[in-house]
């Protein structure tokens, strides 16, 4: 019996590399403030968590205010320099110098990411506004931002429907002469419960006969605008963040047409360019909390003492060490890698690799935060170390921003493209 012959397929090259793509090492302005932010952390932000979460835990779940400590690190964070960093027009510095100083606020994610005035959602809702903004709303909205006085939030995700698929999105912006009605229903609209968020960003569909991704148009909504209702605050794994996570309805919500961000029907055009450099900054700060797992577990197994001898003289223990710290450099040069080719050739040269990056990383992130847990046995499921929340965030990443499926999808494409 003759075997079938089988066509013989060679690899497809990869595409070749930008020599400087691989040049990775940071400015020099990158280094010093690098060396400022790591100061920073050491002698005010990890002091401050302590009197942070003490704040939260008397205030309870519902009050959302900001421990007051907050505007005292903001207030260092700016003498230091180390304010609007994420934003290459108000830092002089590119993406890839900020990943390696997202990656050290990543060590302290409640706190580090505000202080430095680089928090989410309102980093991207910046990227935004500066990118796409009129200058009365530049001057209304994005200055407030930039001074840290207001927060915003992004309000695109909705509960009736899947919006990995953004095309699916019901919401209804219509007009109605000078202005536009808004109706409908969002949630996962982080930031929202803040009392200091003024701006809600909200992405709803103008014109349901256009094409799937024309449909759509991003709107300016203040927060105090009439029929904008915060019906709950959505726990993460059972926590409420200061800024909450919220479920937004809106009734008959009017703005005036000059609220539109862009225009008419490039709501996901402009969705996209925010998701660009967002999705490796949060990628990066998720590398530092690994690398704040990899800390405590490092620091536990070397003073916890099990069978006669520490937990670090013990086989088992070492191999999570070591596939932590391996798992980890790998991930941080996709990242800075990514980072790099944005700076050199911008968001859409680099859209594979952020999604690779996008998928990665929060796994890496998990293994190792899940490592640390198990070292620590049952403090590791405690409040007493940091390990459970962490854990908790970062499992919700492999999930926005576009969940693992999405851009696993867009990245078989890319290679089934090859083929052709």
């Amino acid at each position: 019996m003759t075997a079938t012959a089988l066509p013989a397929v060679a690899p497809t090259l990869p595409p070749e590399t930008d020599p400087a793509a691989l040049d990775l090492r940071p400015s020099d302005r990158a280094r010093e403030l690098r060396s400022e932010l790591v100061d920073f952390m050491h002698t005010h932000v990890f002091p401050a968590e302590h009197e942070y979460e003490a704040y939260r835990q008397a205030a309870g779940p519902d009050d959302h205010v900001v421990p007051p400590v907050v505007e005292d690190l903001k207030a260092e964070a700016r003498s230091r320099g180390l304010w609007n960093l994420f934003l290459p027009a108000e830092s002089g510095i590119g993406q890839l110098d900020y990943a390696g100083l997202a990656e050290i606020t990543g060590w302290s994610l409640h706190l580090a990411p505000e202080a430095t005035n680089g928090q989410a959602p309102d980093t991207g809702n910046m990227e935004l506004l500066h990118l796409f903004g009129t200058d009365e709303q530049k001057s209304r909205w994005l200055a407030p931002l930039l001074e840290g006085s207001i927060r915003s939030a992004f309000s695109m995700t909705e509960v009736a429907v899947a919006s990995s698929d953004a095309t699916n999105i019901e919401t209804r912006i219509d007009r109605d002469g000078d202005e536009y009605v808004i109706n409908g229903r969002k949630w996962w609209t982080s930031g929202a419960a803040d009392p200091r968020c003024a701006l809600l960003i909200v992405m709803g569909k103008t014109d349901v006969d256009a094409a799937p991704h024309r449909q759509q148009s991003m709107v300016l909504v203040p927060t105090s605008a009439p029929g904008v209702t915060i019906a709950r605050d959505v726990p993460v794994f059972g926590r409420h963040d200061q800024h909450g996570h919220c479920e937004v309805v809106y009734d008959n919500v009017r703005v005036p047409v000059t609220n539109i961000l862009g225009e008419e029907g490039a709501g996901f055009a402009v969705a996209q360019a925010r998701l660009g450099p967002g999705r490796i900054h949060h990628c990066m700060r998720a590398l530092g909390a690994a690398e704040r797992a990899l800390s405590l577990m490092t620091a536990r197994a070397t003073s916890r003492v099990a069978f006669g001898k520490p937990l670090a003289e013990q086989g088992t223990v070492q191999q999570q060490i070591a596939e932590s710290r391996i798992a980890i450099d790998q991930a941080r040069l996709l990242c800075q890698f990514a980072a790099k080719t944005i700076d050199l050739h911008g968001n859409r040269a680099a859209a594979q690799l952020i999604s690779q990056a996008k998928v990665s990383v929060p796994r890496v992130a998990l293994e190792v935060i899940d490592r640390a847990i198990q070292v620590h046995g049952g403090a590791g499921v405690s409040d007493d170390v940091p390990l459970a929340a962490m854990y908790g965030w970062h499992r919700s990443m492999r999930i926005f921003d576009g969940p693992d499926e999405v851009h696993l999808r867009s990245i078989a494409k890319a290679e089934l493209r090859k083929q052709h």
